[in-house]
């Protein structure tokens, strides 16, 4: 008999602890939202970007993996700097070209001097 009182006393103070906790503990407000983790590494805006600067770009995690909206970032970022430069580099190729073919060479100025 004492070990049944001693039970029901116990599952009383149980009860009535998980009762306070969920009726009187905490705010009554929910918890806020955790502000997201924002990209800290940010490429550089003032001059054209190195290698280094995207070795050295790390995004932070999110929930399901990278935060979307830094990734594109960072993506548009890089295709317009690289068409930029594969525009240049085949602008750099014609004029090199158009300078060459300009330019006689030297095998056939020698022969027309020798004549």
């Amino acid at each position: 008999m004492l070990m049944f009182l001693f039970l029901v006393l116990a599952l009383a103070v149980v009860v009535g602890a998980v009762t306070l906790a969920v009726v009187g503990g905490g705010e009554s407000a929910p918890l806020r939202d955790a502000a997201p983790e924002r990209l800290q590494d940010p490429l550089p805006a003032d001059r054209p970007l190195h290698g280094t600067d995207v070795e050295s770009l790390r995004f932070p995690v999110a929930a399901r993996g990278y935060r979307m909206a830094d990734v594109d970032d960072a993506l548009s970022r890089l295709a317009a700097e690289l068409g930029e430069r594969d525009a240049r580099i085949a602008d750099l190729q014609s004029a090199l070209a158009g300078a060459r073919a300009v330019r006689p060479r030297p095998e056939e100025s020698g022969a027309e001097d020798g004549r």
